[in-house]
């Protein structure tokens, strides 16, 4: 495997790439219906693309307030880091744009990893598109690896 590189994406440059990670992450593999997958703040998102060579394999998005969202990772690519490398990259391009706090809603099952980035809980648990999901706020610039 090559090592995987985050780079910034061009919402409509890289579309057909964002999309096509997102719909069969979201979409086709969770079943949030698209209505609920697309809205109007990928416009104005910074996006970002996990790439193995040049084949991308994830995506996240990062909202003017802070907000990191759509983190999603090709089914094949998981348990790989890339999702520690995406991650990172948001992080650091929220911590460039002194946007801090950073906020996501996290899917409970990937809690423990957001966690790991130095995210902590901050609801009780509700339903988004009929996943469980909990908020989570990383306050303070922390070292990443």
């Amino acid at each position: 495997m090559n090592k995987i590189r985050v780079r910034t994406a061009d919402w409509q440059q890289d579309n057909a790439e964002l999309r096509r990670i997102r719909e069969a992450v979201f979409v086709a593999e969770q079943q949030v219906p698209p209505e609920l997958e697309w809205d109007a703040d990928d416009q104005s998102a910074v996006h970002f693309l996990a790439l193995e060579g040049d084949y991308p394999v994830g995506t996240a998005r990062l909202l003017a307030d802070g907000t990191i969202g759509r983190v999603s990772v090709l089914k094949d690519w998981r348990g790989l880091k890339v999702g520690d490398a995406l991650m990172q990259a948001v992080i650091r391009e929220a911590e460039t744009r002194q946007l801090t706090p950073q906020k996501l809603s996290a899917q409970v099952h990937a809690a423990a990893f957001y966690e790991r980035m130095g995210f902590r809980v901050v609801s009780e648990e509700f339903l988004e598109a009929g996943i469980p999901h909990v908020d989570m706020v990383r306050e303070a610039a922390e070292q990443l690896g």
